[in-house]
């Protein structure tokens, strides 16, 4: 191997690394029994933090405009509990919000289909902690997602 192939590896990051090798890692999803594309396959990333940009502007929109006089630090911590507070009863109820709605995604639990409210308070205050949602598994998804035992997939 040569200097170049080296970096080469090192820029793609081990899994092209183990793919080259032969290792099958399989489509995201696989392992979770989930298709590969189309209705019921995992939200790719860019469109999940697209709904979290428009749920977290709605939030600060709701915060600024009911909430508080102006925008300052008690703007963005009240934006957060709104956000706390409209994830929590819209997951746990209807499977999305109004941001995962608009860009075509919902919750599922991965073993009955629709999130119950006990998950529903898991996934949110692990996603409002924001940490565990930049950990992400093989499959795409965040830390909160694998601790509640939920997926977010295409509508």
């Amino acid at each position: 191997m040569d200097k170049r192939q080296a970096i080469g590896s090192w820029l793609s990051g081990p899994r092209a690394a183990m793919e080259e090798a032969g290792a099958d890692f399989g489509y995201r999803g696989e392992q979770l029994g989930l298709p590969e594309d189309g209705p019921g396959s995992l939200a790719r990333p860019g469109r999940r933090l697209g709904a979290l940009a428009v749920d977290w502007g709605l939030c600060l929109l709701i915060a600024y405009g009911l909430i508080t006089d102006g925008y300052g630090q008690a703007t963005g911590n009240w934006a957060l509990l709104v956000f706390f507070v409209m994830s929590l009863l819209t997951v746990g109820t209807v499977g999305f919000t109004p941001g995962k709605r608009l860009l075509g995604l919902r919750v599922v639990a991965l073993d009955t289909g629709t999130v119950h409210l006990g998950r529903a308070v898991v996934r949110t205050v692990l996603l409002c902690l924001a940490i565990p949602a930049l950990v992400w598994d093989r499959d795409g998804r965040g830390l909160h997602d694998r601790l509640a035992r939920t997926a977010e997939v295409r509508i």
